[in-house]
């Protein structure tokens, strides 16, 4: 797999804000079409890789190369409307509609432009995602009357409606509850099959919230790699353990990811 081939390549990254070192000598590489998931501990440097992935975080030293452009040397705003961003903080008016948001993503902006008018054709692909997320017949429903989940399901529809070729989600299960979360997961894994050719970064803390269609996983802890690769030989007890500095047990039910405390788990067996 090439630069040009690739959805996202960091090469040697280290990033630096101040006196303090965030990220050092980060490599890895994401194909089009694969799923990653981002985990480590608190302050690892997870924020940091995403906001690279978006091109909105230049490294300190190292290249990154985004959809076969370097960074640098490419029009950024160009770059960033490929890119998609599923972020369940971003600041919405709670008087837009589920439809406004959606069209906030084909703007680019967190309201709309005054005299802005969307072409027939956009309309048609808003309707057809808001269809597809799950959301039908909610097109006219207030930001402010949604629940979480429906919001994290909004805000995946916004992230597609300007056919991006790289989808990065930043915790976006953040204030759900286990019903919500399950349908989010269900989400993603159900647009992992139906847009082939997506590549997608997922950032979280937890292994349970690991969509089964996820592909590879990069864990980082004190802003270094731990291990990245295919999932199945990243998220492993050794690895995990070593990321969160603590003893934990990895396992895979039904595709599923599952960590438990050692001593718990030592603890339930007596």
């Amino acid at each position: 797999m090439t630069s040009a081939t690739a959805a996202i390549v960091l090469d040697e990254v280290t990033f630096r804000r101040q006196d303090r070192e965030i990220l050092r000598g980060v490599s890895v590489r994401v194909g089009r079409g694969e799923h990653w998931v981002v985990l480590g501990p608190n302050g690892a440097g997870k924020s940091t890789v995403l906001g690279m992935c978006g091109a909105r975080t230049f490294p300190t030293s190292g290249t990154i190369d985004l959809l076969g452009h370097r960074m640098g040397r490419v029009e950024l705003q160009a770059l960033r409307r490929r890119i998609g961003h599923v972020d369940p903080r971003l600041p919405l008016r709670p008087a837009l509609t589920i439809a406004q948001v959606v069209f906030t993503g084909l703007t680019g902006n967190t309201d709309l432009p005054m005299r802005w008018h969307p072409t027939e054709v956009q309309q048609q692909r808003v309707a057809k995602l808001i269809e597809l997320l799950g959301l039908g017949g909610m097109a006219s429903a207030r930001w402010g009357d949604l629940s979480q989940g429906e919001r994290g399901r909004a805000l995946i529809a916004r992230s597609l409606v300007a056919e991006p070729a790289l989808m990065l989600l930043d915790e976006p299960s953040t204030g759900l509850d286990v019903a919500a979360r399950e349908q989010l997961i269900d989400t993603i894994d159900g647009l992992a099959r139906s847009h082939a050719d997506l590549a997608s970064v997922l950032v979280t803390h937890h292994l349970e919230e690991v969509p089964e269609t996820t592909t590879h996983a990069l864990l980082i802890s004190h802003g270094r790699v731990v291990a990245a690769g295919l999932v199945e030989e990243v998220l492993t007890t050794e690895h995990v353990t070593a990321a969160f500095e603590h003893p934990i047990t990895v396992e895979r039910q039904d595709g599923r990811w599952l960590a438990r405390t050692r001593r718990a788990l030592a603890t339930v067996a007596s």
